[in-house]
């Protein structure tokens, strides 16, 4: 038989069914609360994919590197001494060259003309100096004949006065004889001295007369060297021993006075011309000891020249090289170079890690834990070098610090190391 249950009964069961549903609810709520402050678990990272080392004091050199090619010192640009047209191309760039070595042809009849115009010249010149040299030597000559004959008249007018002061002295001769020869030879002495003169004044003044045909001369023989030089130019000639490296014409060719023909240069002569990043280039003075690495060997060198201009964000360095070059060294080699920039005596420092400008603070990870975890730290850097950065603040000597590329857990602190 049915019992019927009470009014106050059914409302105590609800009340506890109600409560447990609270309660339930509640407990989830917390749950879901604390679950959401909890710090998810830190990423792992493979050990063997890392590379760390360890913060050190002591010396430290500061370097730059960079990568270029061996160019030659020496390279000679052979312009066209003339106008012209190429004629022959004799060689082919590669091509070892001596000095004398006629590289091509060039022709020019309008210049072939002139050179025979300016010869001609210097022909009618010199036949014209040579005439006026022996017109004024026959004039010199008549001018000294005429002074002998004037010098010996006035010989003869002086004997004849002493012969008749003898006679007048003698009681034999006439004054009046006496006078006419000696008025006779007071005159031709006077003659004598002016035709004297006259010799020695024209004489004198062959030498100008000579020296207007003599410029004359010498400017149509400059004329006709300048014309006869550019007639040899056109065997163009490198000038100095070295390799073809450029052969800029071709046959049949117009050229004008000027413009570049060839490059020649000295492939014993080279030195190198480092790429190096503007940032890093602003340390690098004049003379200090760099490093060439050919790839076949390392040769010790000195910087020499810095380019002032920046392209694509880097800067021309050029390095003598101080030792020999190693066999297969050639022009346009690429090589790698390292340029010593100063050797720090005692400082903290730590090999350089990927993301580490110089004088900047970065957020690195040290190694904690006996080597099972690594933490993020803000780390000071200071000057840098190719291998090798300056710890300011954030590290002590002993820390091992994470080098590789860790931007993959740039949002986390903690890292595993397994």
């Amino acid at each position: 038989m049915d019992i019927a249950r009470s009014e106050s009964v059914m409302r105590s069961k609800r009340i506890r069914r109600y409560a447990l549903a609270g309660g339930g609810l509640l407990l989830v709520a917390i749950a879901t609360v604390a679950l959401s402050r909890l710090k998810p678990a830190a990423p792992s990272v493979d050990r063997a994919t890392i590379f760390t080392d360890t913060v050190k004091r002591g010396p430290m050199l500061r370097d730059v590197r960079g990568i270029g090619t061996l160019v030659p010192e020496t390279i000679v640009v052979i312009p066209a001494a003339t106008d012209g047209r190429v004629e022959k191309r004799y060689l082919l760039p590669g091509t070892l060259v001596k000095a004398d070595t006629v590289i091509l042809d060039l022709t020019d009849p309008q210049l072939q003309q002139q050179v025979l115009d300016a010869q001609f010249q210097v022909k009618g010149a010199e036949a014209l100096l040579e005439q006026t040299k022996a017109t004024l030597q026959n004039q010199l000559m008549d001018k000294r004949t005429s002074a002998a004959s004037v010098s010996s008249q006035y010989r003869v007018a002086q004997v004849q006065q002493e012969v008749d002061q003898e006679s007048v002295d003698g009681g034999v001769g006439r004054a009046v004889d006496l006078k006419k020869s000696k008025i006779a030879a007071d005159e031709l002495a006077k003659q004598n001295d002016l035709a004297q003169k006259e010799v020695e004044t024209f004489s004198n003044s062959i030498d100008a007369q000579l020296a207007v045909q003599q410029a004359s001369l010498d400017q149509k023989k400059a004329l006709y060297a300048l014309y006869k030089s550019q007639v040899d130019g056109l065997h163009v000639r490198p000038g100095i021993d070295g390799v073809l490296q450029e052969l800029d014409v071709d046959v049949g060719q117009r050229v004008t006075q000027g413009t570049a023909l060839a490059k020649v240069a000295q492939p014993s002569q080279l030195k190198a011309a480092l790429q190096i990043a503007e940032t890093q280039a602003k340390d690098i003075q004049i003379g200090q000891k760099a490093s060439i690495d050919t790839h076949n060997g390392v040769i010790p060198g000195h910087v020499i020249r810095i380019d002032p201009a920046v392209l694509n964000g880097t800067r021309t360095v050029d390095v003598k090289l101080d030792g020999p070059l190693p066999s297969g060294a050639v022009p346009q080699l690429s090589v790698e170079g390292t340029i010593e920039l100063e050797r720090l005596a005692d400082v903290l420092n730590v090999g350089r890690p990927v993301h580490g400008d110089e004088n900047s603070t970065v957020g690195l990870f040290k190694v904690v834990e006996n080597g099972q975890a690594a933490v993020r730290v803000q780390v000071e850097l200071g000057r840098t070098s190719v291998n090798a950065v300056e710890v300011k603040k954030g590290l002590e000597t002993g820390d091992q610090l994470i080098l590789s590329d860790m931007s993959a857990y740039e949002n986390v602190d903690r890292v595993q190391l397994k």
